[in-house]
């Protein structure tokens, strides 16, 4: 039987992205929305030979949430954990305990057939290789300072933080990270970010921006106010459900595969070469504190980076 471009992607992520070897085991972890891309991954791991089980659940509301008990510890019995579903759990419990008993775990939160097949058609090595250099550079660094054309000029401390690769390739014991992929990130310390970043290129949970652009004010190192349009108003009642913590400033992102485009879509927005994100909530399972069940990422185009004072983007374009 002829394979499908969306078999060709599943199998570049079951063989290729995770590593997985004869006799590993293999768990599908979806909901109702993304059955289609899960079943996929489920039959193409079964085709390569893995004991392979498949698992749907009810979606959840919010990026973060946890899902059943029951998914949460069946996570920890797989060698290789594959998690296409609507809402991330990337940033949750069931993910980070799994991952701490060596389970390998690609989280795909939001995909669709068509960011599958372009995002998962990249090359790996190459944005591995860049992704790397980048953390080791952010490793080093104590201050981050993002301009943009926008309006945007913001400050963020990561003194002391380590920075995460979420480079494609997850062939470790415990490794995770998104697929499609290909970003550096790390965690500002808390309470130390000033400044403005004003998001346009997309936003979770809202999508791509339209008119206005999202300005968000931050204030040692909590969103403090929230301006533009019909978005920034659902963004700001999104965040006012749980509370002041998922007002804080989460995450610090490059993102460094070529393939990926704005689509409205965090999962491949977030990766897009030439952008930042700067997410609000939840940072724990990047070394960070702050434990609430909801993580947004902002999209900022265009951005001038400074890692201590030193240009490392100009505009979107990568120097180093």
């Amino acid at each position: 039987m002829k394979l499908t471009k969306l078999d060709r992607a599943c199998i570049i992520a079951i063989k290729d992205c995770m590593g997985s070897k004869k006799g590993e085991s293999i768990l599908i972890v979806t909901d109702e929305f993304k059955n289609k891309i899960g079943y996929s991954l489920f039959v193409n791991a079964k085709k390569l030979g893995h004991e392979s089980v498949y698992l749907e659940f009810k979606s959840r509301e919010m990026h973060g949430q946890e899902p059943p008990t029951q998914i949460a510890e069946m996570m920890k019995l797989f060698d290789v954990v594959l998690c296409p579903t609507e809402k991330s759990l990337t940033h949750t419990n069931a993910r980070r305990n799994a991952s701490a008993l060596g389970v390998r775990i690609a989280t795909f939160p939001g995909i669709t057939e068509e960011i599958m097949i372009r995002g998962l058609n990249a090359d790996y090595n190459k944005i591995a290789a860049l992704t790397i250099k980048l953390q080791q550079i952010l490793n080093d660094v104590n201050i981050v300072k993002v301009t943009a054309p926008n309006g945007t000029d913001i400050t963020l401390d990561i003194t002391g933080r380590k920075a995460l690769p979420s480079k494609g390739l997850f062939h470790k014991k415990g490794e995770s990270g998104n697929l499609p992929t290909g970003e550096a990130y790390i965690a500002p310390l808390e309470g130390k970010s000033n400044g403005v970043f004003v998001v346009d290129g997309s936003m979770s949970g809202v999508g791509v921006i339209d008119k206005k652009p999202i300005t968000i004010e931050v204030e040692n190192g909590f969103a403090t106010k929230i301006s533009g349009g019909i978005q920034a108003k659902k963004l700001e009642s999104t965040l006012n459900k749980y509370g002041k913590l998922a007002r804080n400033i989460a995450e610090f992102g490059i993102g460094t595969n070529d393939k990926a485009k704005l689509s409205g879509v965090i999962l491949e927005d977030e990766k897009v070469m030439g952008t930042i994100h700067i997410a609000l909530g939840d940072n724990k399972s990047m070394g960070g504190n702050v434990d609430v069940p909801i993580h947004l990422d902002g999209i900022v185009k265009k951005p001038t980076v400074y890692f201590d004072g030193k240009m490392i983007m100009k505009n979107g374009k990568l120097l180093i």
